[in-house]
């Protein structure tokens, strides 16, 4: 059985219009770290990223800071969805849930399956995430060729991989903890939670002086600081009532959307993306780490996607969205392999002083999401014709 038919609200048709120019210009940005990485601005590029600010250097700030705000709107987004959008209905949701569940472990299980028992196995991590702008690009793209549910379902299970990841963050590349500021961090949570739930406080200024205490609290604690912005998402008042209007979440997820998706991502890929391509680029891709990433992105994300939703579907779990066929499943699987900002991101806390293993692992995120995301457009593109309802 199916569910009925889906029709796109202006609200996610611009967000869907948002990320897939976010994701070109992702793309020129990674284009241009990679062009200045090999050329003589290499080094002083370098040299200005560890230039240092109150106490942290620029790439720092970058990942630590900047990156925090992506984390917010990313809270922001998911608070969205589980309260108003498709994750709001648990029959909707669970289809989505339970394919991010699968193209989260399959990948990991297949990089575990080569790096296993060696050091390099910290890079499980990696290959759990989905790029939702550069995946609704190429959806994009492909225009009335797929149906508008399949692009909410990969907007749904995209969203859901990145909760996976912010889990694995907390939970794998947490080092060292204080639990003295991990403990004031949780007290500024609770006292921002009292404000919205006990007194209904409505303005933001309040949430957000207090997320910028208890960032500086967790930077402190062991504990990464990006979490930061995914807890004080849940923290802020949000009204299914007014979410498309006055509420103070909706107000703050609308403010930040379009300085996340064309200043801070763009940025950050500047800054991380800059693979160094030596005379033995191709070797790097062959130690186990690289395999890893490769196998769990290209083959793990839609292996995993496709048989974890097929199980479901079969056990009557849940059911197809209207028009998806199982070859749509397929199809956001291999779209799903295009991991980039988050595995990015992941590669930094789980090789952190190593850049050898750092940067093949860089290379790897980005074959492998090239070859994934050409892999789902072409699939898409000769099978990915809407299905009639049932």
């Amino acid at each position: 059985m199916r569910a009925g038919l889906t029709v796109l609200t202006n609200t996610f048709t611009r967000f869907v219009e948002s990320e897939r120019s976010s994701g070109l210009l992702l793309l020129g940005c990674t284009a241009l770290a990679i062009v200045i990485a090999n050329g003589q601005w290499g080094p002083a590029f370098h040299h200005l990223l560890e230039w240092q600010a109150a106490g942290l250097s620029i790439e720092q700030w970058i990942n630590d800071g900047l990156m925090s705000v992506f984390f917010l709107l990313i809270g922001l987004e998911l608070e969205r969805e589980l309260y108003s959008g498709e994750l709001s209905d648990p029959r909707r949701a669970l289809l989505p849930a339970v394919a991010a569940v699968g193209g989260m472990v399959a990948p990991a299980l297949l990089h575990l399956s080569v790096t296993g028992g060696t050091p390099l196995a910290a890079g499980a991590g990696i290959p759990v995430a989905t790029d939702i702008a550069f995946a609704l690009g190429v959806l994009t793209l492909l225009g009335t060729r797929v149906p508008p549910a399949l692009k909410v379902f990969v907007v749904a299970f995209a969203v859901m991989d990145d909760l996976g990841a912010i889990i694995v963050i907390a939970l794998f590349y947490s080092q060292g903890l204080a639990y003295g500021f991990l403990g004031a961090a949780a007290a500024i949570l609770a006292l921002l939670v009292v404000l919205n739930r006990r007194f209904r406080v409505m303005a933001l200024t309040p949430y957000l002086l207090g997320g910028i205490v208890m960032w500086w609290c967790l930077l402190r604690s062991g504990v990464h600081a990006t979490l930061a912005g995914v807890v004080l998402a849940f923290a802020i008042p949000y009204s299914a009532k007014d979410a498309d209007h006055t509420s103070p979440s909706h107000r703050l997820e609308h403010l930040l959307h379009r300085p996340v998706a064309f200043l801070i991502v763009p940025v950050f890929a500047l800054a991380n993306t800059g693979v160094v391509l030596g005379a033995d680029w191709m070797r790097g891709l062959t130690d186990p780490n690289s395999v890893g990433i490769m196998l769990g992105l290209v083959l793990g994300k839609p292996i995993g996607v496709s048989v974890v939703a097929f199980l479901a579907v079969s056990a009557g779990l849940c059911r197809l969205p209207a028009e998806v066929s199982w070859r749509h499943i397929v199809g956001a699987g291999m779209l799903g392999g295009i991991g980039f900002t988050m595995s990015i991101f992941i590669t930094n806390l789980a090789f952190a002083g190593e850049p050898a293993i750092a940067n093949g692992s860089k290379l790897a995120i980005l074959v492998a999401s090239v070859t994934s995301g050409t892999l789902g457009f072409v699939w898409l593109r000769f099978a990915g014709r809407p299905s009639a309802p049932a």
